[in-house]
């Protein structure tokens, strides 16, 4: 099945241990190594929608240093958080596994699970 599209960090325990609980279950999902190949404005806020989040900030990472760098705070606008997170993909929160138009953040990966089901 290649229905499946995670966005994935190699280096991330988490988003290797992902990946490999798709694999085990027969997803071959397509890889995104966002670090490579940053999702665009568009794709994020997309993703903010289907990962069903109230708001961007939802979905940084913001213990990151390029945090503080991109000047976020809670209070940052969507617009903001999406540019810096454009800007500094370390910042998006992962791994993020999308079915269709549906996608969970594989943290932790048993959340997957739900996502297969569907």
């Amino acid at each position: 099945m290649t229905d499946y599209t995670i966005y994935h960090n190699p280096r991330c325990s988490k988003s290797r241990q992902t990946l490999a609980l798709l694999e085990d279950n027969g997803v071959a999902p397509t890889i995104v190594k966002y670090l490579d190949d940053t999702p665009d404005a568009s794709t994020l806020t997309t993703l903010v929608e289907q990962l069903g989040l109230n708001r961007a900030h939802d979905l940084v990472r913001n213990k990151e240093a390029d945090y503080k760098s991109a000047g976020l705070s809670k209070d940052s606008s969507d617009d903001d958080v999406i540019a810096a997170m454009v800007q500094y993909p370390k910042l998006i929160e992962r791994p993020i596994v999308v079915k269709g138009n549906k996608a969970v953040l594989g943290r932790p990966p048993e959340n997957v699970l739900d996502l297969l089901k569907s």
